[in-house]
């Protein structure tokens, strides 16, 4: 499964220690990241990411067009409700087109614990069976 992993300034920490914590599941998976989220969660863990740019610089794009291609399955994005984004815009679009590809998404802690949950037990592998018959088609 391909995943992604944003977090916003603020809940990076948190991202990291949640990366750390799951990263025997983590490690079965082809990661990709935003800029300064996937470096920081690369050193703790040693997991191979692949790094876009920063949020406010295009990585939340550059994860919404593989998301627009069929290519992401899953995104955990820890976001920050009480802190303005200059990005807000870039923001929206992620999740919007995770709600038109159906992309499960987990923004905060709760929900990202019942997502990875859901990929060790392997509850998401309906992503696979969609691309292969072609049912979202992005290309």
């Amino acid at each position: 499964m391909n995943i992604a992993l944003i977090a916003h300034d603020k809940k990076k920490n948190d991202l990291v220690q949640f990366a750390t914590a799951y990263q025997a599941i983590f490690s079965k998976h082809t990661l990709f990241a935003t800029g300064t989220t996937g470096l920081r969660i690369s050193e703790a863990t040693g997991l191979n990411i692949t790094r876009y740019q920063s949020g406010p610089l295009g990585g939340d794009q550059q994860i919404g067009a593989m998301i627009a291609r069929n290519k992401m399955d899953a995104v955990f994005f820890f976001r920050d409700p009480l802190t303005a984004q200059p990005h807000e815009p870039d923001v929206t679009a992620l999740v919007r087109l995770c709600d038109v590809y159906s992309i499960p998404l987990a923004t905060n802690m709760g929900t990202a614990e019942l997502l990875i949950r859901g990929l060790e037990l392997g509850l998401i592998e309906w992503r696979n069976i969609i691309k292969e018959n072609g049912e979202i088609d992005g290309e």
